[in-house]
């Protein structure tokens, strides 16, 4: 699942102070929950993190507006890497502000952050009350289940086994994604498999099998149905997918 980029997620209260990261967090800056609760996210930056990024953020999140920047973080190891962020603060029903919500990625690995919704500067946290939050939380919790346990290879894969593992209800666990991946759930699990089809399509030890037979390892266990979503999800046919991806053998 090497294509799906990792998108920290750092929740703090209204002092800044970290209450909860997503798994994708740890993945990139090496810190489990347990050794930031309570820190703030400056806790990332380090000699070489620039004071005009710094001085950016910080009056971003004075004047309570949605920023979006990059700057210089150090991984637990001591590792520099570019950070590209997006920070809402999120207000209640009373316009006061209760939380900060961040969305970071790795800039050395994703180059290009315009493909990914979640780093667009768009208002859309800020009216968000603590559900909204919870929300988020859920949604994450769902990526990590995903990207740890491959269900979606499962080709009958339900709406309430996912539910059940996360322990909440279908009705809510629908809404959720579709509220922040902007698809049904169906569309969402459905590019996690086309993902996985296309590292195997382009891994030689799957060559040997026909594209059918690579989709039904994804999870497709029908033949016009993963031609269908093939073409919806990347824009390719899975043929032309071949063609200007894979490189030629000399």
């Amino acid at each position: 699942m090497s294509q799906i980029p990792h998108i920290a997620v750092i929740l703090t209260d209204a002092n800044r102070k970290i209450i909860w990261v997503n798994e994708d967090f740890t993945q990139i800056t090496g810190y489990a929950l347990n050794e930031v609760l309570g820190k703030k996210p400056s806790l990332l930056q380090g000699k070489e993190s620039e004071a005009e990024a710094i001085s950016r953020i910080r009056e971003g999140l004075e004047h309570l507006v949605v920023i979006k920047d990059e700057i210089t973080n150090y991984r637990k190891n001591g590792e520099r890497y570019l950070c590209k962020l997006v920070i809402h603060p999120i207000l209640d029903a009373d316009h006061s502000l209760t939380h900060f919500i961040a969305f970071e990625v790795d800039g050395d690995a994703v180059k290009d952050d315009s493909i990914l919704p979640l780093l667009s500067s768009e208002e859309k946290y800020k009216s968000s009350s603590l559900r909204g939050v919870e929300e988020i939380k859920l949604y994450y919790r769902l990526r990590d289940l995903l990207r740890t346990k491959h269900s979606y290879l499962d080709p009958d894969l339900s709406l309430k086994y996912i539910a059940d593992e996360l322990a909440t209800n279908t009705k809510y666990l629908s809404q959720v994604v579709n509220r922040q991946s902007g698809h049904n759930f169906q569309y969402f699990i459905n590019t996690y498999r086309i993902e996985e089809v296309k590292q195997k399509i382009m891994d030689e030890d799957f060559q040997h099998l026909t594209l059918y037979g690579i989709a039904r390892q994804c999870g497709f266990k029908n033949k016009s149905t993963f031609y269908k979503v093939f073409k919806e999800i990347t824009g390719y046919t899975p043929k032309a997918f071949i063609k200007v991806t894979r490189k030629p053998k000399n």
